[in-house]
């Protein structure tokens, strides 16, 4: 049974900093793109960063690239979202998810409904001004 857990959300003040982690179980990643959503209030879910397994290439929506970070840990099967320079428009749900068959484009220009194999549960960020 694959599993997917988000961790690390929490309340923090603009400026500030928070690191996102998602561990997966019951899944071997090799061939798979993970990524990191959010989903802010009052708006829809949008897609912010997503890597290749395979090869750590990493790609990022332009709301996010130069202050957030993603990255994995291959022995832990983790995910991680390193934000910085946080700001209170950051504040969301925050989701990640792997699929097979979805490339950087579909992570990265999400549409609602868009179907991704293994979504984690979420965890909240909430950014304090």
């Amino acid at each position: 049974q694959v599993q997917v857990v988000e961790s690390g959300g929490g309340l923090v003040q603009a400026g500030g900093s928070l690191r996102l982690s998602c561990t997966v179980s019951g899944l071997t990643l090799d061939d798979y793109f993970m990524g990191w959503f959010r989903d802010p209030p009052g708006k829809e879910r949008e897609g912010i960063a997503c890597i290749n397994w395979s090869n750590g290439n990493t790609y990022y929506a332009d709301s996010v690239k130069g202050r957030f970070t993603i990255s994995r840990d291959n022995a832990k099967n983790t995910l991680y979202l390193q934000m910085t320079s946080l700001k209170p428009e950051d504040t969301a749900e925050y989701f990640c998810a792997a699929d097979e068959f979805a490339g950087p484009d579909a992570f990265i220009e999400y549409e609602p409904g868009d179907p991704f194999h293994y979504w984690g549960q979420g965890t909240q960020v909430t950014v304090s001004s």
